[in-house]
């Protein structure tokens, strides 16, 4: 089975400057097998910041860059169902039944993970490897941590700083 290694940035989102200053990288590297979906590797992306809630939709960014939702677009069951509750394009398909292995991942491939439409949590995915996946090995699975997890909702005086 192919097992892809992704390297997840955050690169936007409503974090404090003393947040930023003390952590100028956040990224998580992720393994995924090619036979899980999109939804289970949102999951890892939460798992990897230890303290969010899911509670917000989300969307995976197949354009020309990262945050490109003028290419293809995967989207939470319920927008897939119901585009009219999201002023985007209509998606090509659901996180849910989208397997990366459907998706013609390449080492080098960038896409964009973006979460929570209010507060606009933007995350660049790095395709940095393809292998093979260990069957005695649990996928998906965190490798890496880079920085600290910013917190979800930050305090008030980051939107009074705006």
């Amino acid at each position: 089975m192919k097992l892809y290694t992704l390297e997840v940035w955050l690169y936007e989102g409503p974090v404090t400057e003393e947040f930023a200053e003390a952590n100028p990288v956040v990224s998580r590297t992720i393994e995924i097998r090619a036979d899980q979906t999109l939804g289970q590797l949102h999951r890892a992306i939460f798992e990897a910041h230890d303290r969010w809630d899911d509670c917000h939709p989300y969307e995976f960014q197949f354009g020309k860059a990262p945050h490109d939702p003028t290419g293809d677009r995967y989207v939470t069951p319920f927008l897939h169902e119901n585009p009219e509750h999201h002023d985007q394009p209509p998606a090509t398909g659901s996180v849910t039944r989208t397997r990366l292995g459907s998706l013609g991942l390449e080492v080098g491939r960038s896409f964009g993970y973006w979460y929570d439409f209010g507060d606009n949590w933007y995350h660049q995915i790095d395709v940095i490897a393809i292998g093979e996946a260990d069957p005695e090995v649990t996928y998906p699975r965190v490798m890496a941590r880079v920085g600290d997890s910013p917190p979800q909702y930050p305090p008030e005086e980051y939107w009074d700083e705006e």
